[in-house]
């Protein structure tokens, strides 16, 4: 094991040091923390009342790739952050 040894400095310095190289570090952890969002599933029904399209305009999207379908059982689900982000710019 190393030794250290600390010259021309106090306990209460080399406290005060390390106290603030922590804070430093605490306060750039939480200026760059996201907390994760749970995914929020849509329906069929949902997506379409939101996109304000008809049910056979979102089939047709899913079968060509634009929009990723999930599914359970006979049930059909979309996550909402996708389907936000397969919305494009239109140039000006």
């Amino acid at each position: 094991m190393e030794q250290l040894q600390f010259i021309q400095i106090t306990p209460e310095q080399l406290e005060q040091s390390i106290l603030a190289g922590i804070e430093e570090k605490l306060n750039a952890l939480t200026e760059n923390f996201q907390p994760k969002q749970p995914t929020e599933w849509l329906t069929r029904n949902e997506v379409k009342e939101l996109l304000k399209i008809d049910l056979s305009t979102l089939h047709n999207w899913t079968k060509k790739g634009k929009l990723k379908a999930y599914g359970i059982g006979n049930r059909v689900y979309y996550k909402r952050y996708e389907i936000e982000a397969s919305l494009i710019e239109l140039s000006k």
